[in-house]
């Protein structure tokens, strides 16, 4: 089949797209299926009318509008929709039901509506979701609200990344069968038949926290670092990633209040090819989240990264956390809103090295079963039920 994906931004810098769509579309690329993405240079303008290849698969960004406000939204969305019909697709495949692709796949509906449309949903946009977390502009967010109530229902198939996000599409009316569990997977490269990338140290003190920081509470991390700081004064937080609104400075700001500003290494936005040195020198990661729709819905691609570096893993069991964990197998499995617990938790991790070991082996096993090779097959399902 030829398949194009529309994408809501570039592939760059956001890690979003590159951690869904383009492995997925790798991975059908291997199937034998011809895919092409097109892209607005969004977040990435020096991208502008460019063509970069993937692993095989093309990735053609439109050019910057030029005219500016509701004048410029139309020149990019006819700009998508131009290089759609260009493409000549057997299926159209639109991730995230919003923005300029959201209005350029709704226009492809009604030049072309013999392609049939798929639109994959990994987040939610609307009441609990990135409207109220991101400062869009007030009628952006009835657009993106409205989109991702309306698109789903206009579409052949859906894909979603998450039981929470299934649940929600079922309850816009649209029929499970044509709604397709797609979870995050991981890439060939992470898993490269090595049993576990992770070697326990006899003398662990490293804890990573991985993060954007919006999906959890600054103030349990501190109070969690003071726990374990008490029983174990070797230990120290690495914390990779960056706030949307500069919460990363909330939180070394309270540990140095607490008196912890040393037990904290905040090593900021990791480029691609920093990140494995990273996890490497880690001996237990986190990932605490607030029990919340967003954190439900969520597809959780930096928790399958950690599980294919093989990193024992302490989680909160909130949304895809317990369905990629199983506690004390591949993973443990902590109560939302718990500082104790995370504390009590990253500290026998810390001082059982066979624990370690086991969660280690246990985490990279479960992410083999969320390889993209081994998902793209659901994604034909798809496919071929809206073509027949």
């Amino acid at each position: 089949m030829r398949i194009v994906m529309l994408a809501p931004f570039g592939i760059r810098p956001k890690g979003t797209l590159a951690a869904r769509m383009l492995p997925l579309a790798q991975a059908l690329t291997r199937r034998g299926h011809k895919v092409v993405i097109v892209a607005p240079p969004v977040h990435n303008p020096e991208d502008a009318a460019t063509c970069m290849v993937y692993g095989s698969v093309p990735v053609i960004h439109t050019a910057a509008p030029s005219l500016p406000g509701a004048a410029g939204v139309a020149q990019q969305t006819l700009a998508l929709l131009r290089e759609t019909l260009r493409q000549s697709p057997d299926i159209l495949h639109l991730f995230k039901p919003k923005g300029y692709s959201g209005l350029a796949a709704l226009l492809m509906r009604t030049v072309r509506p013999a392609t049939p449309l798929v639109v994959d949903t990994d987040d939610w946009e609307g009441p609990g979701g990135w409207n109220d977390l991101l400062p869009y502009p007030p009628l952006a967010k009835r657009l993106f609200a409205w989109q991702e109530r309306d698109l789903p229902r206009r579409a052949d198939a859906v894909t979603v990344a998450s039981r929470a996000l299934e649940t929600l599409m079922w309850s816009l009316g649209i029929p499970s069968n044509r709604v397709f569990y797609l979870p995050n997977g991981v890439e060939p490269v992470a898993l490269n038949g090595q049993p576990s990338t992770f070697h326990p140290r006899s003398a662990a003190s490293n804890l990573l926290l991985y993060t954007r920081f919006w999906e959890l509470d600054v103030r349990e991390i501190v109070a969690a670092l003071v726990g374990i700081t008490i029983r174990r004064s070797d230990a120290r937080l690495i914390v990779a990633g960056k706030g949307e609104r500069g919460e990363e400075h909330m939180l070394l700001r309270l540990a140095e209040r607490a008196g912890l500003a040393h037990a904290v290494e905040y090593r900021g936005w990791l480029a691609s090819e920093q990140i494995p040195a990273t996890l490497a020198s880690a001996d237990v990661a986190l990932m605490p989240m607030r029990d919340t729709l967003i954190n439900r819905a969520r597809g959780l691609a930096k928790l399958l990264e950690l599980m294919g570096a093989g990193l024992p893993i302490v989680a909160t069991r909130v949304g895809q956390a317990a369905e990629y964990l199983e506690h004390g197998v591949s993973g443990w499995l902590i109560p939302p809103g718990n500082a104790g617990a995370l504390a009590e938790s990253a500290i026998l991790l810390l001082s059982d090295a066979d624990l370690r070991r086991r969660l280690s082996i246990g985490a990279r096993q479960a992410a083999l079963r969320y390889a993209w090779d081994a998902l793209a097959p659901i994604v034909e399902q798809a496919y071929l039920g809206v073509r027949s």
